[in-house]
């Protein structure tokens, strides 16, 4: 089977195979045409032995045939067979790895019986010892046989060892990758979350201001000509929550043109505050508390601040500002209910059922994102938000 190379190392391994073919051929030329024969079937070998190790094993078995069949000496070209079997165990796929290895064992014992029996019996070589003396030739037989097979595996190993730190390296190349990837999820996870925090804050301060702007703008204009005072103050109260919302406006652009941000969040002592901007606005706001408070994380605070400043928002642009809004904070040791009730004006469209984009949707979602929930009941002539924020034990207020 073939492997994918580039074309450098292609090129790599024939210029080697040349050069290893130029440096056997003196003694090949000493032999015969089979030595020749030999010598080029062992330098393709080599010269294929990462683009296919399949092929190239196979090529070297047929030249080492060539080489024994026709009853040859020994030669230099012979080495190529250990460049063969690294190959084998460091490129090839399964299969050509393992029959590597049973390369490297059938070779070694067809070399001692080629070396040590074949040669002899047909009288190309000398007996080293007396053909009657067994113990001698079966002590030479078994020390070439060692020699050949350590020679062989030992190729075969290295090239084993070899492919193992590739994989190794390739493994841990993958890891890193696989690490990375994961990071950069997480990253743009953690940004599109900050973005929607921001969006969700941007609409809250925004839909708040002009709420407040609107009713005020609305009272000035009614209050002009018969009282003056009251429409100087409405334009002061206008020009107030102005500001607060261009500075609250100019902080979340901060926040989108830098990762990390000090600036301050509202938290539940800011509510008085909030409290007073929409009773200026003329929206009557009732606040009541019922059990002691208990820890809630500074992201949780926000999160009842946020809730509480959008329903009381809505209540102001659509409910009946002639009739007071309830605020409700109940603890317990499970976290806070935050439960806002207005009265809505005679023949208007309930909140919901206007498809609001972002307002009770980032309602909801502020609440499960705190392991909380948001649910909204509606009647004929109410409306109420009731939120379930709970307490995250060892944060700091």
């Amino acid at each position: 089977m073939r492997t994918t190379l580039s074309r450098g190392r292609l090129t790599t391994d024939i210029v080697l195979a040349g050069v290893f073919a130029l440096v056997s051929l003196p003694l090949a030329l000493l032999g015969n045409f089979f030595d020749l024969l030999a010598l080029a079937g062992f330098a393709g070998a080599l010269a294929v032995r990462r683009l296919s190790p399949g092929w190239s094993l196979g090529i070297a078995w047929l030249a080492a045939l060539v080489q024994m069949g026709t009853l040859r000496e020994l030669q230099l070209y012979d080495v190529a067979v250990l460049g063969v079997l690294y190959t084998t165990a460091a490129h090839g796929e399964p299969i050509v790895k393992w029959l590597g290895l049973v390369s490297a064992g059938v070779g070694s014992v067809v070399a001692t019986l080629y070396l040590g029996l074949l040669k002899p019996a047909l009288g190309q070589s000398e007996f080293l010892f007396a053909p009657d003396n067994a113990v001698a030739l079966t002590l030479w037989l078994g020390v070439t046989f060692i020699a050949a097979i350590s020679v062989l595996v030992l190729s075969w190993t290295a090239g084993l060892l070899v492919r193992a730190v590739r994989d190794s390296r390739e493994i841990g190349r993958r890891e890193e990758v696989a690490l990375r990837e994961r990071e950069l999820a997480e990253y743009r996870y953690v940004v599109e979350q900050e973005r929607n925090r921001i969006a969700r804050d941007m609409h809250d301060v925004v839909a708040h201001s002009l709420a407040v702007v609107i009713a005020q703008a609305d009272g000035a204009r009614f209050a002009a000509r018969t009282r003056p005072e009251t429409a100087v103050e409405a334009l002061g109260t206008i020009a107030g929550v102005a500001r607060g919302a261009l500075g609250d406006v100019r902080m979340l652009l901060a926040e989108l043109r830098h990762a990390e941000t000090d600036t301050p969040q509202p938290v539940l002592d800011d509510l008085e505050e909030l409290l007073a901007q929409l009773r200026g606005a003329g929206l009557e706001v009732e606040l009541v508390e019922r059990g002691p408070r208990v820890e809630l994380g500074t992201g949780h605070q926000i999160a009842v601040y946020r809730i509480v400043q959008e329903a009381l928002t809505n209540a102001l642009r659509h409910g009946d500002a002639d009739r007071p809004v309830d605020v409700v904070l109940a603890w317990d040791q499970a976290g806070v209910v935050a439960t806002i009730t207005n009265h809505v004006r005679p023949g208007a469209e309930p909140v919901g059922a206007r498809g609001a984009r972002h307002g009770i949707p980032g309602m909801r979602e502020r609440a499960q994102l705190t392991g909380g929930q948001l649910t909204i009941e509606t009647d004929e002539g109410w409306f109420r938000v009731i939120a379930r924020i709970p307490a995250q034990q060892g944060s700091t207020r």
